[in-house]
């Protein structure tokens, strides 16, 4: 590769890097073209999933401000650059490594914070972020019906005290 050629490769990776959310790791040695092809489609459009030499990835990285990933450039290493719903692509990563076990997931950097295989397979646990955020409308909802229903008792409790004060005074005869 040309000197010319391997430094639009940098400078490509450089802004894959700064533009993306996540940045994910694997090993994909013994994965057929055609599979590499099929987790690309399971990836969808939240991540682009490539492959590039690992010197011009660590350089890359490297001037992108991700230092903590140099320890995993070894061996075949391809990157899945997420922009998208950061579970979702990490869902995708997991369970075609599940079937497919020669996918092998390194590690990673989310919001440039070093992630370990074990933590993305953590975040791909997780409900996806449309979900939490309807969980968390739902928890607002019920919170404000139950202050509304609190506020609406006051005056109905107080015209039944009031009430049962007005017969308590008629039978005595007040």
């Amino acid at each position: 590769m040309a000197k010319a050629e391997k430094s639009v490769a940098i400078a490509e990776l450089k802004s894959e890097f700064e533009g993306s959310s996540a940045a994910v790791l694997t090993e994909y040695r013994g994965l057929t073209v055609a599979q590499l092809k099929q987790l690309r489609v399971s990836l969808g459009g939240n991540a682009k999933f490539a492959v590039a030499k690992n010197t011009l990835t660590k350089i890359a990285a490297n001037s992108a401000g991700i230092t903590s990933l140099d320890d995993l450039f070894q061996g075949p290493t391809a990157i899945a650059f997420v922009k998208g719903d950061v579970v979702e692509a990490a869902k995708g990563l997991r369970d075609f490594a599940k079937a497919n076990p020669l996918l092998v997931i390194k590690g990673g950097v989310v919001d440039g914070k070093s992630m370990t295989p074990d933590e993305i397979t953590k975040l791909a646990d997780l409900e996806s972020r449309e979900v939490l955020l309807a969980k968390l409308a739902g928890a607002l909802k019920a919170k404000q019906s139950q202050a509304a229903a609190t506020f609406a008792a006051l005056p109905t409790t107080m015209a039944r005290l009031a009430e049962a004060l007005r017969a308590k005074r008629e039978e005595a005869g007040e």
